[in-house]
């Protein structure tokens, strides 16, 4: 069998892994979208590096647009096999691809203006809310820790790893020749303590791994201490400057966390007298999926629950969908809290309460998660002092403020922990994926230090026979 590496190879977004077994079959680890800055990755998610018909099936480790966003365009390319993935990831990906495909409508609606303007052609959107909708009917769910058949050569098992509800390391067992060859890849790998998720589970023994480096070269401070921040974040902003405090945040996961913390805050008498808005229809959809999926909770969530009916609600907090309601924060002038995604700050509403608050000094900018190079958040936490918004330029007068332990990815440390499950004189070869070059090297000698041996670090589209 062969591995081609098309996306997420040396670089963060895009995962994407194809498997072609020795008797054609093709078996597609992920399909992810690139991410970056708008319409400048429109080419690399258009030109895929292989057929969509030719694939048989999609395994998804979890619902994260940067590994699923492209199952919508894959299908509307001619893609009818399955997308194997948990229950939970199938849950989430019905909204999420969704609302993917309504930013890509609105992406190209604004871009063909401009294209217009300049009497060049209209391009056509990546795909349609239609599209995502559609696909769906491909997803089959499958419990975690079950063996699910893809057929008699091909079986695959989900593991929770703790990065996102529903995501999963994806064992899979291959036999080809008479022989049985395992292949683990891990996804993104989660926190071993997280503020909602149930601690990553050791997966079984395999041959050879395809594993994340996102935060290969970090080390994360402790929860504990990100959640004395969040509040001390809120109470100079909101109290002491009387300001608003703008969280960009990722619809499905981050958001969810802030919330049960703010939650907790809430319920300790902590949390000063202050509205609190989330402001993403996709967030309001995820919080209600997260309320149906108890069995991916860890013991602390569940003692909450015993006490506390709704983790994700209380009176000062206000969930908001409507296009009217967002618009009328921009007017709010009382000290708050906004939620809003994507987390990265490239796309959705966002934007929109960065360009009304960013200018002002009494405001504070709070970034929570992970953003790719040059997106407008890395900008942001890089310092830059004017960026670009809708077209306009914006005087970066807001505080910055940055708290990286709210992440669901691992760092090295955490990440070298939960691989330790393996026997690693007996995997073949390991393969480092969604990562930074740099953070890759960096990550591969602390691998090796760790006794892991035989790591490589795929280009763009290159192949390796296993």
């Amino acid at each position: 069998m062969k591995i081609k590496f098309i996306g997420a190879a040396r670089e963060v977004t895009g995962s994407k892994h194809l498997i072609t077994l020795d008797n054609g079959k093709k078996i597609l680890l992920d399909c992810g979208m690139f991410q970056g800055k708008g319409m400048e990755t429109d080419s690399s998610n258009r030109n895929l590096g292989f057929d969509p018909k030719e694939v048989d099936h999609i395994i998804l480790t979890h619902a994260h647009i940067d590994h699923s966003g492209l199952i919508p365009y894959v299908y509307k390319l001619g893609f009818r096999g399955s997308v194997i993935c948990t229950n939970a990831t199938r849950d989430l990906c019905a909204i999420m691809l969704a609302d993917s495909g309504h930013i890509q409508e609105l992406d190209v609606k604004w871009f063909n203006e401009k294209q217009v303007k300049h009497g060049l052609e209209p391009v056509e959107p990546i795909y349609t809310v239609e599209d995502a909708k559609m696909c769906m009917e491909l997803f089959i769910g499958v419990a975690y820790d079950r063996k699910f058949y893809i057929d008699d050569n091909v079986k695959v098992r989900f593991t929770n790893n703790g990065h996102l509800l529903g995501a999963g390391t994806a064992s899979i067992e291959i036999t080809e020749n008479g022989q049985t060859k395992t292949i683990a890849y891990t996804g993104d790998i989660g926190r071993p303590v997280s503020l909602l998720l149930k601690t990553p589970e050791a997966f079984r023994q395999c041959d050879y791994l395809i594993t994340e480096s996102t935060y290969g070269n970090r080390l994360h401070e402790h929860f504990a201490h990100a959640e004395d921040k969040l509040l001390q974040a809120v109470i100079d902003t909101c109290v002491t400057k009387q300001g608003k405090l703008i969280i960009p945040s990722f619809a499905i996961g981050r958001t969810q966390d802030i919330v049960f913390t703010l939650n907790n805050f809430y319920n300790a008498g902590k949390l000063p007298k202050i509205q609190i808005y989330v402001d993403s229809p996709l967030a309001v959809n995820a919080t209600t999926i997260f309320r149906l999926h108890n069995e991916c909770f860890n013991n602390e969530v569940l003692k909450v629950v015993e006490t506390d009916d709704d983790p994700f609600g209380f009176n000062s907090l206000h969930y908001i969908t409507s296009t009217n309601d967002s618009k009328k924060l921009n007017s709010f002038k009382k000290p708050c809290i906004i939620i809003s995604a994507s987390g990265m700050m490239e796309a959705g509403r966002i934007k929109h309460h960065l360009a009304n608050n960013i200018s002002n000094p009494k405001n504070t900018i709070l970034v929570v998660g992970y953003c790719a190079p040059r997106t407008l958040g890395a900008r942001l936490v890089s310092g830059e002092k004017i960026v670009s918004i809708f077209g306009n330029k914006y005087n970066v007068n807001a505080d910055i403020v940055r708290i990286e332990a709210f992440s669901g990815h691992g760092d090295y440390s955490e990440m070298l922990s939960f691989l330790n499950c393996q026997n690693k004189s007996a995997i073949k070869k390991v393969f480092l994926v969604h990562g930074d070059y740099q953070t890759q090297l960096f990550y591969k000698g602390q691998m090796e230090a760790a006794g892991f041996s035989n790591i490589e670090i795929p280009e763009a589209t290159s192949e390796v026979t296993l």
